[in-house]
């Protein structure tokens, strides 16, 4: 993906501004939160910290223990210290994610206590914004599996979307898929979908109509989550109330006409670039990340890729001269609950632009800089990272990937 900044954003949602605007951002802001509880649960039940725990001959099932979560999430690197470790599962707390087993601590503590996620014990709260933050989310996921193909790149008004449903098509999957009775009923199943800012027309220029018009999901359910960004207060989707989330848009520096295109990108996944299920498929054309850039809160709404951390292009044909200064590793990549932890950019071939410290790829021994040769045994030097992703999103959950390493870097 070339780099470059971009033209000017196209369409305007009226809902961005004064107490509509807030409150959009709030819902945003909830739903980030909702899925970086969700993401370190399941993290921490694959991990057995959440487990059944005994005290005074009383069996208290599901929970963990404070001071051994705050010992996990600074060996994880989640965070680098105590006093940060104890923010951050606080604010799980206001938000009624996780409480004390017995509710006698509202305040996280560096202590043996007992605390619990509330969807352990079925005790959190499913007010009307939640429901539609859930429906949203078991929605997306049905839509990324291989066997649905209704997420398309499409055209609309001159600018190609990634990851577009047609809304016509998408009344017919809900019908289909047994989430709606009828096409009424789904379209209005929509108009709570966009109400709660889980969905969006690619430009923010319609309501949803049973029509042609293109639509797509606002966030990345899947796109793994730092728990650090519970500590930036300023809602991660802000950045992208005037751009849809998923643009590929022509560059144009003097507003003339140009064939190429380039990344647009919210600031919240302005590190999806490219990669994997560690937590999904992203946004830009990009194909997935599992981190976000705190330090990027402030950029602008319209934001090209960050910078290759490549020190010069490389093309196929010099990884295979014969004496090039290249290794070849191949590494076996089991993806956890989350994904797998990696970044993939650029094209023919492809690289290793970020690793997670604490995923599975980073566990295996990869590395930036690396450039992917084989995914499952088929050879990609010559594709790009669309469909490097591709591949390992449709494949299994374990991957076998090679790749080549400059000796010097």
């Amino acid at each position: 993906m070339e780099e470059g900044s971009s033209g000017s954003s196209g369409g305007s949602d009226s809902n961005t501004s004064g107490s509509g605007g807030a409150h959009q951002r709030e819902l945003e802001r909830m739903a980030e939160v909702l899925v970086t509880g969700e993401q370190l649960r399941l993290r921490l039940h694959e991990e057995k910290v959440i487990k059944d725990r005994r005290h005074h001959l009383k069996t208290y099932p599901n929970c963990f223990v404070a001071k051994e979560l705050i010992d996990w999430l600074i060996e994880h690197k989640e965070a680098s210290d105590r006093e940060t470790a104890i923010k951050l599962m606080q604010k799980l707390a206001d938000r009624g994610i996780i409480h004390h087993v017995c509710d006698e601590h509202k305040e996280f503590k560096d202590v043996k206590l007992f605390y619990r996620f509330r969807k352990d014990d079925g005790t959190f709260p499913l007010d009307n914004e939640v429901k539609a933050f859930m429906r949203g989310q078991r929605l997306y996921e049905k839509l990324m599996s291989p066997e649905t193909a209704l997420l398309q790149p499409r055209e609309e008004e001159g600018v190609k979307y990634e990851r577009t449903f047609m809304a016509s098509e998408f009344l017919d999957w809900l019908v289909q898929e047994g989430e709606a009775t009828t096409r009424k009923e789904g379209e209005q199943l929509c108009h709570r979908l966009m109400e709660h800012g889980i969905i969006q027309h690619v430009s923010n220029k319609h309501p949803f109509v049973d029509s042609n018009l293109l639509y797509q999901f606002r966030m990345n359910f899947r796109r793994r989550r730092r728990l650090m960004e519970l500590l930036n207060e300023k809602s991660p989707s802000s950045q992208e109330t005037h751009d849809s989330p998923f643009c590929l848009r022509k560059q144009s520096h003097d507003n003339r006409k140009s064939t190429s295109f380039m990344s647009v990108s919210p600031s919240k996944e302005i590190k999806i670039v490219s990669a994997v299920r560690r937590s999904s498929m992203s946004s830009c054309g990009s194909s997935g990340y599992f981190s976000s850039s705190p330090t990027l809160s402030g950029s602008p709404p319209v934001l090209c890729n960050p910078k290759s951390v490549l020190k010069r292009p490389v093309t196929s044909e010099e990884l295979l001269t014969p004496g090039a200064p290249y290794a070849r590793k191949t590494f076996t990549i089991v993806g956890d609950a989350v994904g797998w932890g990696f970044v993939v950019r650029g094209s023919k071939p492809c690289h290793i632009q970020a690793v997670d410290p604490s995923g599975p790829a980073a566990a295996a021994g990869m590395k930036v800089c690396q450039f992917v040769v084989s995914v499952n045994g088929l050879n990609v030097l010559n594709v790009d990272y669309r469909t490097v992703s591709n591949l390992i999103l449709t494949g299994p959950r374990t991957i076998v990937m090679e790749v080549m390493e400059e000796l010097e870097c």
